[in-house]
């Protein structure tokens, strides 16, 4: 699919409309936020590779976003690195700010599926990989307001992977 983003939006209203992307695991979830309140949201199984920049074409046309902000990890080591490079592509192109948080932020600090039994734990300020004999609920949700989320200052991926 050939991408023309010299498209312009197709409103422009005066409102300050940001993304916030969690492509960690499945399904893959953004949510377009008028002023820090969450107004839209797509939620979709598939590929990150296959189903991100289709998904952020649509929004890019259908409201100016002036900032995005995307789960930088930790979680599908795969998915975060498609995630970040196409965002900070987009970042490029169309002059849109870009802000990373943590995948715990989405989650209310539950475990994080890595791999087999591991989990990513957030301890204090540490995230380590830790052995759960039984599954967790690895669940995650859109705020409904982006007001109280943590917004890192950096947005590169944080790679965290687990000792195999």
């Amino acid at each position: 699919m050939l991408i023309d983003w010299r498209l312009k939006p197709l409103k422009k209203p005066s409102h300050k409309f940001e993304l916030l992307i969690n492509s960690i695991s499945n399904p893959l979830m953004i949510g377009c936020y008028d002023n820090g309140v969450l107004i839209d949201s797509i939620v979709k199984e598939g590929k990150t590779s296959d189903i991100l920049l289709p998904i952020l074409y649509e929004l890019l046309k259908k409201y100016d976003i002036t900032r995005m902000i995307y789960a930088n990890g930790p979680g599908s080591y795969m998915a975060i690195k498609i995630t970040y490079v196409t965002l900070k592509t987009i970042e490029i192109l169309k002059d849109i700010e870009l802000k990373a948080c943590s995948a715990f932020e989405l989650n209310s600090s539950k475990p994080i599926k890595a791999i087999g039994s591991l989990y990513f734990i957030k301890e204090k300020e540490t995230i380590i990989t830790k052995k759960l004999d039984e599954p967790v609920d690895n669940s995650f949700e859109l705020p409904h307001s982006i007001e109280y989320l943590n917004i890192e200052e950096s947005c590169v991926p944080e790679y965290i992977i687990p000792a195999v």
